[in-house]
């Protein structure tokens, strides 16, 4: 170990206590900035964003305004001559805390206990927001790359303003390599590189044979009910071992780390009896191929059910893509099976939704070995490769705009950190990880090491 990379780990144990107070005053600002939610806390959040990054006085920092959506954080400093470009990705919003009586304290309010800071966004992604501001100060203003800051506020809604306002100025997202801090490690300690994302589709799918319903003891038996129809449609999607069954929908080879099935079985919660679907190995399942999930069905409730023969039924259909396919073509292909297999000359209208491409990382470049050099020597640790089940929008609109880009994803969420769910947490000894990690790659990336 270098005299400089000494240094750069005390910077960082130096700088925990402010890193967790900046953490704690972010993960207080309520920003869900879903409908319905108010405006005023996601622009308090880029303001405070924006207040953090500009006190370091590396970046000429702004707020970017999207028509509709909430503000892009921007910064930028130019590389020195002939030097490469880094963009640091994070986002401020957040998800709904949903039912405050399952959470251990105000969700909003951020408590620490045995080592891990509790909250709404704690990890996801206020920690990568703060891995950011840590690497950076921790160098003391002496990167050697060229930075690019962006801390967006509609991510956990597919970041719709950001991707199109990247593809209509690509000029300023333009870089070299990018780190998205909104990953996590296979385990605490585990220093963990998301190589892959699987794509997403969704539409909506109606089946109509009857102009209204009809009395079933009057009409039942000749006349065809529109959510049987559908659900035969529905039946399938799927072969009897429970692999998908849509021509058209590609799978992916899977190289990255093994999941373990019996670990797995254990933490998912299946009822007794209840086994998993598919064949092949599970990562190959979870993070190659392709799922379909029936997320919303559109038919009477107990309580209002009367004994008709139903005229019209609806049902959204989600599917996770290959992340090598491209989301249009696997829409057409989830469509054409749909209109397809509609029995009983039964009407069919199927709307497009959600078309999100998958994401597959070339891991083969310079970026690639510096970050996973800079991975294992933070955490003494060999660095693995993993593939996930959902991803960023951001990443493929990047990977369109600059194909030769290298995509890093890592991130403070581990097993424990419950994203998205009640009591979310971060460990800060994996904030104190990755905010090295972060700053040994940025010290190292141009090729001539600050170290």
């Amino acid at each position: 170990m270098t005299a400089g990379e000494r240094e750069l780990r005390r910077s960082v144990r130096r700088l925990m206590p402010q890193l967790k107070a900046e953490l704690v005053r972010l993960v207080g600002i309520p920003s869900v900035t879903f409908p319905g939610f108010a405006e005023a806390p996601g622009r308090e959040a880029a303001e405070a964003v924006r207040r953090l990054f500009d006190a370091l006085g590396l970046l000429d920092t702004r707020l970017i305004e999207v028509p509709g959506e909430p503000p892009i954080v921007y910064g930028h400093r130019a590389p020195p001559p002939g030097g490469p470009t880094v963009l640091l990705y994070a986002h401020y919003d957040v998800q709904p805390a949903g039912d405050e009586a399952d959470w251990l304290a105000d969700p909003f309010t951020a408590v620490e206990r045995d080592g891990r800071v509790y909250g709404r966004g704690a990890a996801d992604d206020k920690a990568g927001i703060v891995v950011h501001y840590g690497a950076l100060r921790a160098l003391e203003g002496r990167p050697t790359v060229g930075l690019t800051v962006v801390i967006e506020g509609a991510e956990e809604r597919g970041s719709p303003g950001l991707c199109r306002h990247l593809l209509d100025n690509a000029s300023l997202y333009a870089a070299d390599a990018a780190i998205v801090a909104d990953g996590g490690n296979v385990a605490c300690g585990s220093p963990t590189l998301s190589v892959s994302t699987r794509g997403l589709v969704i539409v909506d799918v109606t089946v109509e044979t009857l102009d209204g319903p009809r009395h079933s003891g009057v009409y039942g038996g000749p006349v065809p009910d529109a959510l049987v129809a559908l659900s035969r449609m529905i039946a399938t999607l799927h072969d009897d071992a429970g692999n998908v069954a849509i021509d058209g929908l590609e799978r992916a080879h899977y190289g990255g780390t093994p999941i373990n099935e019996n670990e797995y079985v254990r933490g998912v919660g299946l009822l007794p009896g209840v086994d998993v679907i598919g064949d092949g190995t599970l990562a190959e399942r979870l993070l190659a191929r392709p799922a379909v999930n029936v997320i919303a069905l559109d038919a009477p409730d107990f309580e209002s059910a009367g004994n008709i023969i139903l005229g019209r039924a609806r049902a959204r259909i989600s599917v996770r893509l290959a992340p090598s396919q491209g989301a249009e073509t696997a829409q057409t292909a989830v469509i054409r099976h749909l209109q397809a297999v509609a029995p009983w000359g039964a009407r069919v209208t199927v709307d497009r939704g959600t078309a999100m491409d998958g994401f597959a990382a070339n891991v083969d470049g310079p970026a690639y070995a510096v970050a996973r050099d800079a991975l294992e020597r933070a955490f003494a640790a060999t660095c693995v490769e993993i593939g996930r089940g959902s991803g960023l929008p951001l990443q493929a609109a990047m990977h369109r705009a600059f194909p030769a880009a290298e995509i890093l994803q890592w991130g403070v969420g581990e097993p424990e950190a419950r994203v998205h769910a009640p009591n979310e947490s971060v460990d800060l000894r994996e904030l104190e990880g990755i905010t090295l990690a972060e700053a040994i790659f940025l010290a190292e990336f141009a090729g001539s090491s600050a170290l």
